[in-house]
């Protein structure tokens, strides 16, 4: 049956956070509500993990990816900025990327800049380089955004089927977003 793992994972770590109380079991389980789309439940258990233990990366970074996902990007930034700030490279560049995401939500678009400019320096993901050239596009800074979105096209054919399908929506966004610079 499907979810029927996931049912069962639930319902061991449910058991366990009522007799241990543990912040890795709530973050166990806010990540599997995250998973499935149940944001307000994540947040629920991200905050007590967070109550539990505020100093964890994991638990932090999670717990802005949260945030910045239910819209609540001024909560999600002093969390995502420190463990940034420890570890630029924690879980692969992906709590780097959704700092950079949060800083444009709130209007910091040079900082995001500097964020992206940063992730691009450590990784290349296609996402990555999509969102760092719609801000470069609203800059009007139209040369490093066409090289950007070019970059990830030109890439797209040498990659793998799987990395295909799952960055099908960053290839498409590249693709829209060079046809909308003036010019090109």
């Amino acid at each position: 049956m499907p979810g029927a793992a996931d049912r069962r994972q639930i319902k061991r770590l449910q058991a366990d956070i009522h007799h241990l109380d543990k912040p890795h079991h709530h973050l166990q389980l806010a990540d599997i509500y995250f998973s499935q789309g149940k944001l307000d439940l994540a947040e629920t258990e991200y905050r007590a993990a967070y109550e539990r233990d505020p100093k964890d990366d994991d638990i932090r970074a999670h717990l802005g990816n949260c945030l910045a996902r239910r819209g609540k990007p001024q909560e999600a930034l002093p969390l995502l900025e420190a463990v940034c700030a420890q570890n630029p490279k924690h879980d692969y560049g992906y709590t780097l990327m959704t700092l950079a995401e949060t800083q444009a939500a709130t209007g910091q678009i040079d900082a995001a800049l500097t964020t992206w400019r940063q992730v691009l320096s450590l990784y290349g993901y296609p996402r990555a380089r999509v969102q760092y050239a719609d801000l470069l596009i609203q800059k009007k800074e139209y040369a490093e955004a066409r090289k950007s979105l070019e970059e990830v096209i030109n890439d797209a054919p040498y990659a793998t089927k799987f990395q295909r399908k799952r960055e099908a929506v960053w290839f498409n966004r590249a693709k829209a977003a060079l046809r909308s610079i003036p010019g090109g």
